[in-house]
């Protein structure tokens, strides 16, 4: 039984390739029949480039672009849109018909003596401010001349004088503001301690 195996693999051998090293495990004495592995490609053929319609690619073209100006149109729409604001926003349950009808209030008509009284305090109002506007241009006018005239004295006196008192005085106005250099604190004040969820809106 020994023999009849010996006979059958009296031709065959073990080759295996470490580095540059071969180390081989024979199982007869006779000459070897080595049996060798390549190494496996994970590769497949190169699929063939389908030639596109160039109707169907100049299609998609003018879809690509089609579409690019529709979103620069949505973002210079957005552009001129200020930010909102929630405090200056109504809410929208206001807005809502019943919300409106609760809310509002039956006006009764003006009779005709009120609405003669009103018109009168119009025109009353009317006149007084014209007035009023009228007498300060009158002002403003000549204190304008009177002081065009004192110039025009002054020059004829000394060119150095009337040139120091068209000069423009920054004493004239004193104005001087000193801020808080350290924002004075809140008395029973408690820090928070933990975490916290910030839930301040962001705008891009």
């Amino acid at each position: 039984m020994a023999l009849s195996i010996l006979s059958s693999l009296r031709r065959l051998t073990l080759n295996e390739k470490i580095g540059s090293s071969i180390i081989a495990r024979s199982v007869s004495t006779d000459s070897p029949l080595y049996f060798q592995v390549t190494q496996f490609l994970c590769a497949e053929p190169l699929k063939k480039k389908k030639r596109l319609d160039p109707a169907i690619v100049r299609a998609r073209e003018e879809k690509r672009k089609k579409k690019l100006e529709k979103q620069i149109r949505r973002l210079e729409k957005n552009a001129r849109q200020t930010k909102p604001i929630d405090e200056c926003e109504v809410p929208m349950v206001l807005l809502e018909p019943e919300e409106l009808k609760i809310r509002q209030r039956k006006i009764a008509p003006l009779t005709s003596a009120q609405v003669d009284e009103r018109v009168r305090l119009t025109k009353d109002w009317t006149r007084y401010r014209y007035r009023q506007a009228i007498g300060d241009i009158s002002i403003v006018e000549r204190l304008a001349h009177s002081q065009a005239r004192a110039l025009q004295e002054l020059r004829q006196e000394s060119e150095e004088l009337y040139q120091e008192a068209i000069q423009v005085d920054p004493a004239l106005l004193p104005f001087s503001v000193r801020g808080p250099v350290v924002t004075p604190p809140i008395p029973d004040y408690e820090s928070p301690d933990g975490e916290y969820v910030d839930i301040t809106k962001k705008w891009t």
